[in-house]
């Protein structure tokens, strides 16, 4: 084992930079690398080009998963990455550490002559920031896109993920033959900032996470009856605003009575019809978005929710419907890559916690069919999806040497 080994942390930032220069809003400096724009095509194109250089076999499947292999040793690859895509007006390090962290850690192994038993794979996914649902290119590599789902797809401007896809040259069938066979994954590891203050607060340079929360997405519409603001009699209203309103007051009790101290309930976006001054608003329109890390406790929140919902509805004479968009249960990392995480970190000196994540990444989806691990690093000012999302840069080579060393355990070097 080469303790002393370390990645090059000027030429991972040079290339970081780099990447956050394409797709970069010179208004706002954020960075707007949606999947599948031209620009998140670009992105792909200038890393696939890092990667041939170092000698990595590259492909790109028909989800748009960017894949470089380093043909060494036999057997299951360990696969390490991220994604490339952003969301609008985004920062520079959400996802794009994880892929470039990860091309530097098998540049760091091959310079330094060593042999790992099995080959490595660096990967870099596609639309996993939620354009079009999120998760697209590591639910591809897992067998679990179907071709209803696929067809339908669509953002919230109406653009259709076929029709996106097809925009780039991409057949969208093909993302259907984009799983992996069972058993060619030995493991998953992937580095990502935290995008919470947690790290940052206990002044630790790394995390090692134990899971990754579960989460359900809902919209919900209630539905009453559009009316003039002044003649419209208080008690005489069918407001969907006051039912949306005493559904999110209600969102507190709903967590002391069902949930846990890690559930999150969400109201994130939220639409009024007619959305005049002087009308009673008669449609409500309202995304609903409930995280924790045991599904039990998902289901109790899901029927507290619509217990909730339902009865604002009917104290104020609405009619409701909720949409089910999503539901992804609580992915556990693995206990064998969690250990070996442990083992890397005491063997560089890194005081590396355990925790939990609440936000989604790919190791979610991937450890459905590998075993799977994650390293967060520091958020300064727990700031992501923005343009002041920012990782001291001794904190990225901490993390980027914790996934190169235990890449290395798990590849046999």
């Amino acid at each position: 084992m080469s303790d002393g080994l370390r990645i090059n942390l000027a030429r991972l930032r040079a290339e970081l930079e780099a990447l956050g220069q394409i797709g970069r809003n010179p208004a706002t400096g954020g960075l707007d690398r949606v999947s599948f724009s031209d620009v998140d095509m670009e992105g792909r194109h200038y890393v696939r080009g890092l990667m041939e250089k170092s000698g990595l076999e590259t492909s790109m499947d028909g989800a748009a998963n960017l894949s470089g292999v380093w043909n060494t040793g036999k057997g299951p690859v360990i696969m390490l990455g991220s994604h490339l895509d952003t969301v609008p007006d985004g920062g520079m390090l959400d996802g794009a550490l994880g892929v470039l962290a990860a091309l530097e850690a098998v540049r760091t192994m091959q310079e330094a002559g060593l042999a790992p038993a099995c080959p490595i794979e660096v990967i870099a996914t596609s639309e996993e920031e939620g354009r079009f649902g999120g998760m697209f290119g590591a639910q591809a590599l897992a067998g679990m896109v179907t071709r209803e789902w696929l067809e339908t797809a669509r953002d919230d401007g109406g653009t259709m993920l076929v029709d996106a896809m097809r925009a780039q040259g991409l057949d969208p069938q093909k993302a259907l033959g984009a799983k992996r066979p069972e058993g060619s994954i030995a493991g998953f590891l992937e580095l990502h900032i935290e995008q919470g203050p947690v790290l940052e607060k206990t002044g630790k340079p790394a995390g090692i996470v134990t899971g990754i929360s579960g989460v359900f997405n809902w919209t919900i519409r209630l539905i009453g009856e559009a009316n003039h603001s002044g003649t419209t009699p208080m008690d005489m209203r069918r407001d969907a605003f006051r039912g949306l309103a005493e559904f999110a007051g209600e969102i507190p009790a709903l967590i002391a009575e069902c949930g846990s101290d890690v559930s999150r309930l969400t109201i994130g976006k939220v639409s009024l019809e007619p959305n005049f001054p002087h009308t009673v608003p008669g449609r409500a329109e309202f995304t609903l978005v409930a995280r924790d890390m045991d599904e039990a406790v998902m289901h109790a929140l899901a029927g507290g929710a619509r217990r909730r919902i339902a009865e604002a509805a009917a104290r104020h004479g609405l009619y409701h419907e909720i949409e089910e968009t999503s539901w992804l249960p609580p992915a556990p990392c693995h206990s064998s890559i969690i250990m070996a995480l442990q083992a890397a970190a005491q063997s560089l000196g890194i005081d590396a916690p355990l925790m939990p994540s609440g936000a989604g990444h790919d190791t979610q989806v991937l450890s459905a069919i590998a075993p799977a691990g994650l390293i967060f690093v520091p958020s300064v000012g727990g700031v992501s999806h923005a343009p002041g999302e920012f990782t001291d840069w001794k904190d990225i080579e901490t993390g980027s040497n914790l996934l190169l060393h235990a890449a290395m355990r798990l590849a046999g070097v």
